[in-house]
């Protein structure tokens, strides 16, 4: 049996009836403070988020058990990778807690101007309101980060020992030589995930800062314009990984 294999897992409702518990019981997905509820969070909650950056670049899906640093760094690594504004959509339910196990990256192409048009909807009736929802989303974005990174620094760290183990290990199989590189390998790749965004939403946020800045200049853009220069600055200090790409040396791995 796959090392993957769960004695017993809790049944994983459908979409539509994970929608319907939340909205006819008059329920929300997000906790006080943000948090997502406990009564509904699965320990490998996020775990696709890992094959998912695996899968966009054609690299291998590890077969191994997940660590819990592994778990938590992927828990970590959705919010930065989820747009800001996106957690209103419909379907945002069922990415918080795992129903979808892959982003439709076509949806969410990667456009500096979009953040600045969520501004502008109605959701916001004022100046003053553009600007608070700009300031709080960076500085939310700049508390995430730290737990992220600091997770992100044990996995990288694990995964070299991983690495300088396998050299002295002579009976690893081809099937647990070729699933630990590509665990490794998907470990990177979240990272890489995770800055590539951030490095994506610092350019939406200079933009829309710069276009409220010309069409309601207000004091508050001193304060927005020191807390992005802040999570660049976050950025150039956590550059742990390479960009998005798999080691040569990892191998297919093909399910038992």
């Amino acid at each position: 049996m796959s090392p993957r294999a769960r004695c017993f897992r809790e049944p994983v409702l459908p979409p539509l009836a994970m929608l319907a518990l939340l909205f006819l019981g008059n329920c929300s997905s997000i906790a006080d403070f943000g948090r997502l509820r406990s009564d509904l969070v699965a320990d490998d909650i996020h775990a696709w988020v890992g094959e998912d950056a695996a899968q966009s670049v054609g690299a291998p899906v590890s077969l191994n058990n997940l660590t819990e640093d592994e778990l938590a760094l992927r828990d970590l690594a959705f919010p930065l990778i989820e747009p800001p504004y996106d957690r209103i959509r419909w379907d945002a339910v069922l990415y918080e807690y795992g129903v979808q196990h892959s982003l439709r990256r076509e949806e969410w192409v990667f456009d500096p101007a979009a953040y600045y048009g969520h501004l502008q909807t109605a959701f916001h009736r004022s100046t003053a309101g553009r600007y608070n929802q700009l300031i709080d989303d960076v500085r939310n974005d700049i508390v995430r980060i730290e737990p992220f990174f600091a997770t992100a620094r044990r996995v990288v760290a694990l995964d070299e020992r991983r690495q300088r183990t396998m050299q002295s290990v002579r009976d690893l199989s081809p099937v647990e030589r070729g699933s630990a590189l590509a665990r490794v390998a998907e470990n990177s790749l979240t990272i890489a995930w995770v800055h590539h965004s951030l490095t994506e939403r610092c350019a939406s946020y200079r933009y829309a800062l710069d276009h409220l800045t010309v069409a309601e200049p207000a004091p508050a853009a001193a304060e927005a314009a020191r807390l992005i220069a802040q999570l660049q600055q976050r950025l150039a200090d956590n550059e742990l990984v390479p960009g998005p790409h798999i080691a040569p040396t990892a191998v297919a791995v093909v399910k038992r």
